[in-house]
């Protein structure tokens, strides 16, 4: 009797547990379903998403506008309303093969097209609207810009140094530029310190856009602190650089009018000369380069003389001020004119034979005070000061970003 009632609760129990846990599984099922039906609302481009049906879509290499709308079955006729009504704001021939273009339906049976986005680029994107009146307008995503100062060694590269503190490693190639003619980039040794503070760009406050601007540079270089900051005096077409005493750091010349060459022969006053034979006084310095190679000046000036000689060959000959003036000889292209203002690394012609030449070079030629001499042994001034009324602005700008790049060089080395 005792075990038919021991069997009898048991299977009691088990019904209650059952009916428990299919409840249960109900409830769960039904809070489940629930949560199914609740959609997340999602807006992207100034539309809710979930009212439409959305399609995207790659530009095609051949791709236009029109193409785009035959596939969605619009007529020629169509089409081409549509185009009239958006080419003064939406630019139907700059669409661009890769671009991601997106297309927001109605949800209906035949759904018919309301909206285009067609990111432009990642700095925004444009919109044609089918509803009521068809438009189209430009949305550009907002820029922002944020100052960054960094402190490192060089390991390697500068590019790859510059890199591995987090920066653009572009910025390698302009600082060469710019300090060139006071660091010899190929000689940095490891551990060489330098510093860098820049203003960088952002798009929609998250996607980095690069470098806008070097504010300052730093570099320790056998042995000395070297500083540059860009500013742009009245009537320069651009910003130089100079040092934290505002002493520009572009010389007045250059080393050499080519950038790759030979010295084949040097100023002398007692030359056998290669194609007549005989001993003579050569005023120049011949540098050899390849037929074609460009001929830069070597300071800013004006041309004063283009033409041609049998000795000379096709040539240039540039004021640079009171006291200096050169000359370039054995062009094979001449391409500046005669009172043109030419700037310092300015492609003036091109190397060449022309003349009494034995091989393309370019013979170059220094005047001093309207005596030629050899530049090669001439100390050569730098470029002008800066003016006096525009030092104390400069200073006033560039002190706090010194400041900083001198603290974080403490923070990082210190």
């Amino acid at each position: 009797m005792n075990f038919i009632k021991t069997i009898s609760f048991l299977f009691v129990c088990i019904a209650v547990i059952s009916c428990g846990k299919k409840q249960e599984d109900t409830e769960f099922a039904e809070v489940f379903v629930e949560a199914e039906k609740k959609e997340i609302p999602q807006f992207a481009y100034g539309f809710s998403l979930n009212e439409y049906h959305m399609e995207r879509d790659t530009v095609q290499r051949g791709d236009n506008l029109s193409l785009i709308l035959a596939r969605h079955n619009y007529d020629a006729t169509e089409i081409h309303e549509i185009v009239s009504k958006v080419k003064d704001s939406f630019n139907v021939r700059n669409i661009r093969a890769g671009r991601i273009f997106t297309l927001l339906k109605t949800k209906e049976t035949l759904p018919r097209l309301e909206v285009m986005i067609y990111e432009r680029d990642r700095t925004g994107f444009q919109v044609i609207d089918f509803r009521d009146s068809i438009h189209a307008y430009t949305v550009n995503y907002p820029v922002t810009y944020r100052t960054r100062t960094i402190a490192g060694e060089i390991d390697g590269s500068l590019s790859a140094s510059i890199q591995k503190e987090g920066l653009d490693p572009g910025l390698a190639s302009l600082l060469a530029k710019r300090f060139a003619w006071n660091i010899d980039f190929f000689k940095f040794k490891r551990g060489d310190k330098f510093a860098l503070s820049v203003t960088e760009k952002f798009i929609n406050d998250t996607i980095y856009a690069g470098t806008e601007e070097v504010l300052g540079a730093y570099f320790n270089y056998n042995g000395k602190d070297v500083y540059g900051f860009p500013y742009q005096q009245a009537g320069q077409k651009e910003a130089q650089f100079y040092d934290e005493n505002g002493k520009q750091m572009k010389t007045m010349f250059l080393k050499a009018p080519l950038k790759y060459f030979r010295i084949t022969s040097k100023f002398s006053k007692n030359r056998l000369h290669p194609v007549q034979k005989r001993f003579k006084a050569h005023n120049g310095t011949d540098y050899a380069a390849p037929h074609g190679t460009p001929i830069m000046t070597t300071a800013s000036g004006t041309v004063i003389e283009t033409g041609y000689t049998s000795g000379n060959g096709n040539y240039v000959k540039i004021r640079h001020d009171a006291t200096y003036t050169t000359q370039y000889l054995h062009m094979s292209k001449i391409l500046v004119r005669r009172g043109q203002r030419v700037e310092q690394g300015h492609t003036i012609g091109r190397v060449g034979s022309t003349g009494l030449a034995t091989g393309p070079h370019v013979c170059y030629r220094f005047w001093k005070n309207g005596v030629q001499v050899d530049p090669l042994k001439q100390k050569l001034p730098t470029s002008m000061a800066m003016d006096k009324k525009d030092l104390t602005a400069y200073l006033a700008k560039i002190n706090p970003i010194k400041e900083e790049i001198d603290h974080k060089l403490v923070e990082k080395f210190d």
